[in-house]
């Protein structure tokens, strides 16, 4: 009796704090967000070739993509690797806004719609709305900016000044930002990936 009831006890002891853990990876996901914002990147869209995995564009250079890259870098997942192999296997699926004839290893992650493909095979598809109450820190919402134009930033735990909506993390063309822009542009995608 008193066996089963230590065994008990550890088996809480060990699967509270795990559950907790993995719980908050939205939160931690938002945190290893922000910390970008305290890194001076200018607003970069070149070509560059990158290592592989792992791979990265040159320190202090980056773009809207690449706010996103970073941080779930910082959270141990390599979105370089994760959609080119997703890539090379359903190339058919993903956008061909580009020309390419197959899957580029130093560029398809850092594309909206690709992300956008990713997140919707991979990732939670949640609802496009007008309630800022959905939108919660570590969602990964993309708008259009007009036209063929297409930006990604992530929700973070920070609020606006009125506490009504979220503060997004994104890189408009100022830099790795903190902004309340949530509905200032068109939404058209809004996901969680982990």
């Amino acid at each position: 009796m008193i066996r089963k009831f230590i065994s008990a006890l550890i088996f809480i002891w060990i699967t509270i704090p795990l559950f907790a853990q993995s719980s908050d990876f939205y939160g931690r996901f938002a945190d290893s967000a922000f910390v970008l914002t305290k890194q001076h990147v200018q607003y970069d869209p070149s070509y560059f070739e990158i290592a592989y995995p792992n791979g990265d564009v040159p320190p202090g250079k980056g773009v809207c993509t690449d706010v996103i890259i970073r941080a779930y870098r910082k959270m141990g997942i390599d979105l370089q690797q994760k959609v080119h192999e997703d890539m090379r296997a359903n190339f058919n699926i993903y956008p061909k806004n580009w020309g390419l004839s197959h899957p580029d290893k130093n560029i398809d992650h850092r594309r909206v719609l690709n992300l956008m493909t990713f997140f919707s095979r991979h990732g939670i598809v949640k609802t496009i709305s007008k309630n800022p109450e959905d939108y919660l820190p570590g969602d990964i919402v993309c708008w259009n900016l007009g036209g063929s134009i297409t930006h990604i930033g992530i929700v973070s735990k920070k609020k606006s000044f009125s506490g009504e909506r979220h503060l997004i993390i994104h890189n408009i063309g100022a830099g790795q930002v903190l902004e309340d822009c949530l509905f200032s542009y068109r939404i058209i995608g809004h996901y969680t990936y982990r």
